[in-house]
């Protein structure tokens, strides 16, 4: 699962992803209840941006008392089915995350250079072609506006880059990439059915990792 990525900068928001960036400040890594720019699709195929929060149900959103999960990622296999998610998919509130990296650990057993034994390596994956992409997301609002997302994701254990991470004896899991071609098709998608026809795992030739250990203690400074 994906709980830290670095999103695009506001100039990119605009070059690539042909939107204007929303008001307001995001981080330049963004992590589970962070404030980070989405991009949806009008019913007429407009595209536009706004700043969300990294988890279907954010902290604060979460009533007293209960128990607190984790909505920041959702199986592509089970969405339809979690009541976090379920209506959100069924109406086909699809949106891309626009990053320009990801994060996930790599764990000993994997046998991978980089880090301490015995110590999990922060590893920072991205698609050297490309200047940014956009991640398969699900957006929803709330009564004041506001917004928030998960990223959808996929089972990666045959994938050559992807199966690396998480911890040993956890189901290796990824986030799905949009090709930037089908960005307006992904966005304008209202079937259940046909959404599902577009999470498949990223070519491992299109993609690289590095060690990306995060300082600890470290600011993380805002996006420009």
């Amino acid at each position: 699962m994906c709980t830290n990525y670095a999103p695009v900068q506001r100039q990119i928001l605009r070059d690539i992803f042909g939107v204007e960036p929303p008001p307001g400040l995001f981080k330049a890594e963004t992590y589970p209840d962070y404030l980070a720019p989405i991009v949806r699709a009008t019913d007429d195929g407009v595209r536009h941006a706004g700043l969300a929060s990294f988890g279907m149900v954010p902290r604060q959103r979460i009533p007293p008392g209960t128990r607190r999960y984790d909505t920041t990622n959702a199986r592509s296999e089970t969405v339809g089915e979690r009541p976090a998610f379920a209506r959100y998919w069924r109406q086909g509130q699809l949106c891309l995350v626009p990053a320009t990296a990801f994060y996930e650990y790599a764990y000993p057993e994997d046998a991978m250079p980089g880090g301490p034994p015995g110590k999990p390596v922060r590893w920072r994956i991205w698609l050297p072609g490309e200047p940014a992409f956009g991640i398969a997301g699900l957006w929803r609002s709330w009564p004041d506006a506001a917004l928030s997302f998960t990223m959808l994701t996929v089972n990666s254990a045959q994938h050559p880059v992807m199966e690396r991470f998480h911890k040993p004896g956890d189901e290796k899991r990824s986030v799905v990439v949009i090709p930037r071609e089908q960005w307006d098709d992904w966005l304008a998608c209202r079937d259940p059915e046909v959404a599902r026809t577009f999470l498949k795992l990223f070519p491992a030739e299109a993609v690289q990792a590095e060690p990306a250990p995060r300082i600890t203690g470290a600011p993380i400074p805002d996006a420009d």
